[in-house]
């Protein structure tokens, strides 16, 4: 439906603001398409490593790239001493989102080559913010839980080598799988808050980390990528099968919203949530401790029948996080961690034809006031 003049979109709903070859959403089928490629075909296919050569490039890599790509993040992965040592003297009760977003403000400080000379440039600073930000990310992990920080391994592909940073331990192949397909499902989003923040900062020229930085300041609402910790910290205040259903009932009569449920586009279901509601049982069932999908999937219930609201895809990741380790409080910086791919693939895409992203609002104030001296 076109637009008439000076008609208003409340949270530019519907509006389209520019072409894109990313990514595409479809919330009538459901459907997700990046690049090209639905995202079921995407995550039963490929890693995060070929999830992020595809966001950034436009194209799957050849055997040879994906060497070459892997090697070079793999180069990547350290973090300067003086960030590693800010991470460790920050305040306690810091948002860890507000502390990530600080950290790679940090590292735009120290890069040496300032402003936006050419693309190369501009891609090699995002893909070392694609190593980086898993390294910040377990450090706090580690920092949170009072213990040692641990180097990159650079014998380990990028989720397995995050994995062991975060817990010390080498993963195996159900827990490295269900651990891939969630940085794969979450890399990339078309154009939501965040995104949106990333290419508005982008279109007036500024810095690549500060146009991240955008992008983390918007993930971190819990509207947005903040919902996740909700999510989790809601099937724990749940606490049990059997108190699901009051629980929710309780829920909806205080008008209250209810974390991983709802989504602005998607209207007949999130696919990213039917990978990972089938990951999670899976999960559950290999270490035979279905608990909290239990309990997630009983409060899915209870919303469908009650309010016909569908789950997103925070809902189940955040149950298959906590069961690989990662603790609430850094969800949202692990959704991060891989939505830096998608970022850094919308960044390029505005900086090759970039136009400023400037809309109006429709003026509802007062007007014809005179200042009157005393």
């Amino acid at each position: 439906m076109a637009l008439k003049d000076n008609e208003v979109r409340e949270g530019l709903e519907g509006v389209v603001a520019f072409e894109s070859t990313v990514s595409h959403i479809d919330g009538t089928v459901p459907e997700l398409v990046i690049r090209g490629y639905d995202i079921n075909d995407i995550v039963n296919n490929l890693n995060f490593e070929q999830m992020a050569y595809l966001l950034l490039y436009g194209e799957l890599p050849s055997y040879n790239q994906l060497g070459g790509f892997d090697a070079e993040l793999k180069s990547l992965r350290h973090v300067p001493s003086s960030v590693l040592e800010f991470l460790s003297g920050v305040p306690k009760n810091s948002h860890p989102m507000s502390v990530l977003r600080t950290a790679v403000s940090m590292l735009g400080c120290m890069n040496s080559e300032p402003g936006l000379p050419d693309q190369n440039s501009v891609l090699l600073k995002l893909k070392a913010l694609i190593a980086q930000i898993p390294t910040i990310v377990a450090a706090q992990a580690r920092i949170n839980a009072g213990q040692s920080l641990i180097e990159p391994d650079l014998s380990l592909s990028h989720s397995a080598n995050y994995y062991y940073m975060v817990t010390g331990e080498i993963a195996d192949e159900k827990t490295l799988d269900a651990f891939d397909a969630v940085l794969v499902i979450y890399a990339e989003h078309e154009i939501n808050a965040s995104t949106f923040a990333c290419r508005v900062v982008m279109g007036t020229e500024s810095d690549i980390y500060s146009s991240v930085v955008a992008g983390i300041s918007a993930i971190k609402g819990p509207l947005h990528g903040g919902a996740i910790d909700g999510s989790m910290n809601m099937l724990k205040e749940i606490g049990s099968v059997a108190n699901a259903e009051n629980y929710v009932k309780d829920a909806l009569a205080q008008k209250r919203k209810l974390p991983g449920f709802g989504h602005r586009v998607y209207r007949a279901g999130d696919p990213r949530a039917h990978v990972l509601k089938r990951m999670t049982l899976e999960l559950a069932n290999s270490r035979n401790d279905s608990q909290w999908f239990d309990i997630a999937l009983e409060a899915e219930k209870q919303m469908a029948s009650l309010k016909s609201i569908i789950p997103n895809v925070d809902y189940y990741a955040a149950p298959l996080l906590h069961h690989i380790g990662f603790p609430v409080i850094l969800m949202t910086n692990v959704v991060t961690s891989a939505r830096i791919a998608g970022w850094s693939a919308h960044i390029i895409e505005q900086y090759g034809k970039n136009r400023l992203i400037r809309p109006r609002a429709k003026y509802t104030g007062k007007s014809g006031l005179k200042i009157h001296k005393p």
